[in-house]
């Protein structure tokens, strides 16, 4: 240690190097747990979160799960009904029972899709288009008879194959294939929305559309807005000529 001028230490009189020694710490006061309205608070907030996983499953199931088993089962009854053509080198006569054959659509993009009897959601959930039967009886092609083509397919879920059917325009193609024929339809009318139990959109003649005399009609109808059954959007074609289908199925230019 230095010593200073006047012979003292330096010191003040004080040890820097006593030991001191702090307080011991005061215990921590116990946290208080949550009181009732905490208790309930914290109750609400899981049911909530439970409700949303489940909400999401919900909406994962309709808008994607049910669309793949439905593709699936599409495509299996497509498949037979092509064999069944195939094996019989007959007349092709309409085979209400496995589907009578299919629709094409450019402008909706998805593909062929089968065309089956019936419009209840048992049939329609497969994924494929029914033809009316109730309240109306569809005038189906083949038969040569004036009348409306009426048909029906979701738009959301279960293969959703009516879902762009917003995106048809006047002049759009409509193709139906049968075994022997293609039937093609050009779009000449839209209804965007109109009451589900509107059934004269699907008349023989459709005065809706604008026609007020016979002739052969094609009707599309499904669900709006999307992912809501609140209403029901509407598509009107008219037969513009008939192809005989040849040996290698050439698809008509609008297919192509």
């Amino acid at each position: 240690m230095a010593a200073t001028t006047d012979g003292t230490d330096g010191t003040d009189g004080t040890d820097e190097h006593t030991d001191a020694h702090p307080p011991p710490p005061r215990s921590a006061a116990r946290r208080r747990g949550p009181g009732p309205l905490g208790r309930v608070v914290g109750f609400i907030g899981e049911l909530l979160i439970t409700a949303g996983l489940v909400l999401g499953l919900f909406v994962v199931y309709s808008l994607w799960w049910t669309n793949v088993v439905a593709d699936r089962a599409a495509d299996k009854q497509s498949d037979k009904v092509r064999d069944s053509w195939a094996r019989d080198s007959g007349p092709g006569a309409l085979d209400t029972r496995n589907g009578i054959g299919f629709l094409h659509v450019p402008a909706m993009g998805k593909g062929e899709i089968l065309v089956e009897k019936g419009t209840t959601s048992k049939i329609l959930n497969d994924g494929v288009a029914g033809y009316y039967t109730d309240p109306v009886t569809s005038a189906l092609p083949p038969s040569g008879k004036k009348g409306n083509f009426a048909l029906a397919a979701h738009r959301d879920g279960h293969g959703a194959k009516f879902h762009g059917i917003d995106k048809l325009d006047k002049g759009d193609p409509i193709v139906f294939e049968t075994k022997d024929t293609w039937y093609v339809y050009k779009v000449f009318g839209i209804l965007p929305e109109t009451s589900k139990y509107n059934v004269e959109v699907l008349a023989p003649i459709p005065e809706e559309s604008g026609r007020k005399k016979a002739g052969h009609y094609i009707t599309l109808t499904t669900c709006t807005p999307v992912y809501t059954s609140r209403y029901r959007y509407v598509v009107w074609g008219e037969l513009d000529r008939v192809e005989k289908v040849d040996a290698e199925r050439t698809p008509p230019r609008e297919l192509r």
